[in-house]
């Protein structure tokens, strides 16, 4: 799901006038080493879900049940997609890892807690996404829902995803138009994803984001 659209800039994306990922040049797939780390190589032809014949309303009932569990491989898994390397941040306020309007926000209403991750995911044809998933917690169940609404609007600023070369990856904005968010008491689950490499088509990202805002802190 995108956001509602809202003021010049993108959801997730601070420069004036730019939607979408920022990729630098050359990078055109991701691939597990035997080492475990990313490397490159060429560009996938086939989108994810075109490729695999995917069902992608089964895929994400599905994927949201595994995520619940705090299964975010049996998630991607629905998509034919593996966790190729993972990441994990907390943090102890939201002011100095936000922007734009949700940064003023947080200036007058302090958040209590802020744990985020970062993930890349593929399949075997070179297809990669990065999914991106914050927990910002709040006093109480009013303040994160007023926070919700705040941002779930396109436009507003973005709590910051990692950066992307924390898993070996060029530097990736996120434009915030495949996301997801919910409430989950006092907590607002926020999840973004942008395709890597190859082509994870939107439908794909859109799928993923849904399934990561289930998982659990």
């Amino acid at each position: 799901m995108a956001r509602r659209i809202g003021g010049a800039g993108g959801g997730s994306d601070p420069g004036a006038g730019k939607a979408g990922a920022v990729v630098a040049a050359g990078v055109l797939a991701v691939s597990l080493t035997a080492g475990g780390g990313l490397s490159l190589g060429g560009g996938a032809s086939t989108t994810v879900a075109d490729s695999a014949g995917v069902n992608l309303t089964r895929a994400k009932s599905e994927g949201r049940k595994s995520a619940r569990n705090g299964d975010a491989d049996g998630a991607w898994r629905r998509l034919n997609m593996r966790t190729l390397k993972r990441t994990a941040k907390p943090a102890l306020e939201c002011v100095s890892h936000s922007f734009g309007q949700v940064r003023d926000h947080f200036v007058r209403n302090p958040c209590k807690s802020l744990d985020r991750t970062l993930f890349a995911v593929g399949d075997d044809r070179g297809n990669v996404a990065v999914v991106s998933v914050a927990w910002v917690g709040f006093r109480n169940r009013r303040d994160a829902g007023e926070f919700k609404k705040l941002i779930d609007v396109h436009g507003t600023g973005d709590v910051s995803p990692l950066a992307t070369p924390l898993l070996g990856l060029a530097d990736i904005r996120f434009s915030g138009l495949n996301y997801s968010s919910r409430t989950d008491g006092s907590t607002v689950v926020i999840a973004e994803t942008e395709s890597a490499s190859g082509q994870v088509n939107r439908e794909t990202l859109d799928a993923m984001a849904d399934m990561a805002s289930w998982l659990p802190r």
